[in-house]
């Protein structure tokens, strides 16, 4: 009967329609398309009927915290680093080729737009969804996910969905904060280089100059994608992780493979998606180029 239903379904398709069912298949079978879909089926199980508002909101709270509030120290760390040697870079090569105007366009560029994001999502995915993949792995592994489904708990809305939800909200922030402590706390540890060594790299460097320039260059586009760009890498990190912890082989040494296999190709989404993004700004670029010429 199922099959008889099925045939007379794909009867009524037109030929697009049948393309596109045939293109959804396919899609079904790659990795990629899993994932897809299990990002729509946890965003699905949010709004089920089974849902219990105290426990969900719980459980993204405690996965928000684990992502970003644990991994501060690091991220702080790396960013006034990473902002430091931005900022001396930029304004002395800037300074002696005579294009001070462009310093606030290269910092936005290279710390809130481009790098800035990318590194924020890098440190995420090696720290937390290493983790969430070998957390939800040991359950595979032990066969607790199975428990929670015989329980009649959806292990997707149970696992996956405070995960998703919880590594998006937190990469939005994390991403705030490490763009404010590049260029804050760079500028700092800046001035206290340029007071230690007696101004040896010979730069002249104030707050009001720093934060006027970035200011002026900094658009509405880069407020837009301050934004889009976490949540997508965000979605991005944690789907691919408990994809790969649930399609684990009931093996306890498939673990630690897992877990680098989730890192290594987070890693690879991540660009990916950062140049599909980016190509709105090379629009831009070319427009603006156009438009001068």
């Amino acid at each position: 009967m199922r099959n008889e239903k099925d045939f007379r379904n794909w009867q009524r398709l037109t030929p697009a329609g049948k393309i596109f069912h045939k293109l959804g298949l396919f899609l079904l079978h790659l990795s990629l398309g899993q994932q897809i879909a299990l990002f729509w089926n946890a965003v699905k199980s949010l709004f089920s009927s089974s849902r219990n508002f105290k426990t969900d909101t719980r459980n993204i709270i405690s996965q928000t915290f684990f992502t970003g509030v644990e991994i501060f120290p690091t991220l702080f760390i790396v960013a006034t680093l990473f902002g430091t040697v931005v900022i001396i870079e930029v304004i002395s090569l800037m300074g002696k080729m005579g294009l001070s105007d462009v310093v606030g366009s290269l910092i936005v560029v290279v710390i809130i737009r481009e790098l800035g994001p990318i590194l924020t999502a890098f440190l995420i995915a090696g720290r937390s969804g290493s983790s969430l993949t070998t957390y939800i792995g040991s359950m595979v592994i032990n066969s607790e996910v199975d428990a929670l489904a015989t329980m009649g708990v959806n292990p997707i809305r149970y696992l996956v969905m405070p995960g998703l939800f919880g590594g998006c909200i937190a990469l939005f922030f994390m991403n705030i904060i490490f763009s404010a402590s590049a260029i804050c706390a760079g500028y700092l540890l800046t001035k206290g280089i340029i007071l230690l060594t007696g101004n040896i790299i010979n730069i002249q460097l104030t707050w009001s100059y720093l934060s006027h320039e970035i200011l002026n260059a900094i658009t509405l586009t880069d407020f837009v994608f301050i934004v889009i760009k976490p949540l997508v890498f965000g979605a991005i990190i944690t789907t691919n992780a408990c994809y790969q912890a649930l399609n684990i082989q009931r093996d306890v040494r498939q673990v630690p493979k897992a877990t680098s296999r989730s890192v290594i190709i987070s890693f690879l989404y991540i660009v990916c998606a950062d140049v599909v993004l980016s190509i709105f700004y090379f629009v831009d670029y070319i427009n603006n180029i156009n438009s001068l010429i």
